[in-house]
């Protein structure tokens, strides 16, 4: 019994030394295999994977808008020097041949089977000369239907068949972070598309248009642009592409579009009547700073502060005095600069308006009769309009 016992404890020593050189020299030996389950990386079949693909895809929304974006060539006649009729300055300097036209490019949106395309006004701003091309190789001669210099858009028309036609959208509805589509002919290279979101909404004060509520986007927006489409990811038309911020020249990952609320009201009206006509009263407005407001000795710092007032404007005649401060016009309150300049374009010239301020703490309201508002001067386009 003796020697069993020892044999028995001889081979448990052997056993436990040879798992312990296994486990440390190939532990894997030991190790169970663990069953592997398939699973596919699309578990719905057919249509419902098309479905998910076309998700991540935008193609769609550029299939959609992408026909009915268009390059815009606007040359200008050639300008002969202002004194070369002179005999004397032909006399000292000759015949002086005239200067080469510029041809300006930019891209424009078909907004209508009747051939009205949307476009920026500093895109064919001067121009002699205005052609259109689709992306179907297309061209045509365009005419000016009408241009609105404050919000920088103008309408054209071509007459060609079949013209496909953009879809406008809500830009109302949009939020921050939509992804976005900007479709138009950078640099002339031929139609572009460049994806990006809604960076920012209601951009106001940025020195580039009288009356300014831009849609800011990091889609790739460069010199030629202008006039361009941006498009929701349905293809529906959101915004008409119109300067970046650069300090190089090139795309740095902010550009600015009107939204399609505005340029409707725009097309509309230039349709309509050839031109956008607006109130004007004939102040001069300031935000109000907490320096202004201690200054003026306001209670408050809301409405807007008016620092100057045109003689014998409407404004002047309804009483208005520098110095007041614009709390409402027509019940609607007014928060900034921008809010008083929409109202007030808002109002049908020669209806009588109120407007309530406040003057040395004193709450008043006037009646104002406002005027149609003056045409901004137009003039050439600069030569890069797209850098803002």
């Amino acid at each position: 019994m003796k020697a069993y016992w020892l044999l028995f404890s001889q081979a448990v020593t052997v056993l436990l030394a040879a798992w312990f050189v296994v486990a440390t020299l190939q532990p894997q030996w030991l190790q169970r295999p663990v069953p592997i389950r398939t699973v596919p990386l699309i578990e719905a079949p057919g249509a419902a994977r098309s479905a998910a693909v076309a998700a991540a895809s935008l193609s769609a929304a550029a299939q959609a808008a992408a026909p009915a974006v268009v390059s815009i060539s606007a040359r200008q006649a050639p300008r002969e020097h202002p004194h070369a009729d002179d005999p004397w300055f032909r006399f000292f300097f000759g015949d002086q041949a005239p200067r080469t036209p510029q041809t300006g490019l930019g891209s424009g949106v078909i907004v209508s089977s009747a051939g009205h395309v949307l476009t920026n006004h500093h895109v064919i701003a001067g121009a002699a000369e205005i052609e259109v091309q689709l992306s179907d190789g297309r061209q045509a001669l365009a005419q000016v239907v009408g241009t609105d210099p404050d919000t920088d858009l103008a309408v054209l028309q071509i007459d060609l068949p079949n013209l496909p036609v953009a879809v406008l959208g809500d830009s109302d509805a949009l939020r921050v972070g939509d992804a976005v589509l900007a479709i138009g002919n950078p640099f002339g290279v031929g139609q572009t598309v460049t994806g990006g979101i809604v960076s920012a909404l209601g951009r106001t004060q940025l020195g580039i248009n009288i009356f300014e509520d831009f849609i800011q986007t990091d889609a790739a927006i460069n010199p030629g642009n202008s006039g361009g489409a941006l498009v929701d990811v349905q293809g529906h038309l959101i915004g008409i592409n119109t300067a970046i911020f650069t300090r190089s020249g090139g795309f740095m990952g902010i550009g600015f579009a009107i939204p399609t609320s505005t340029a409707r009201q725009v097309l509309e009206a230039i349709v309509r009547d050839g031109a956008v006509t607006r109130g004007w009263i004939g102040v001069e407005p300031q935000a109000i700073t907490p320096e202004l407001a201690q200054h003026f000795g306001l209670r408050q710092e809301q409405g807007v502060l008016i620092i100057g007032v045109l003689r014998n404007a409407p404004a002047a005649q309804a009483g208005i005095r520098p110095g007041d401060v614009v709390l409402s016009v027509a019940g609607q309150p007014i928060a900034d600069v921008a809010a008083l300049l929409a109202a007030v374009a808002a109002l049908p010239p020669g209806q009588a308006a109120q407007l309530q301020i406040e003057r040395r703490g004193e709450r008043l309201t006037l009646q104002v009769t406002p005027g149609r508002r003056p045409a901004a001067p137009t003039g050439p386009a600069a030569p890069e309009a797209d850098e803002r």
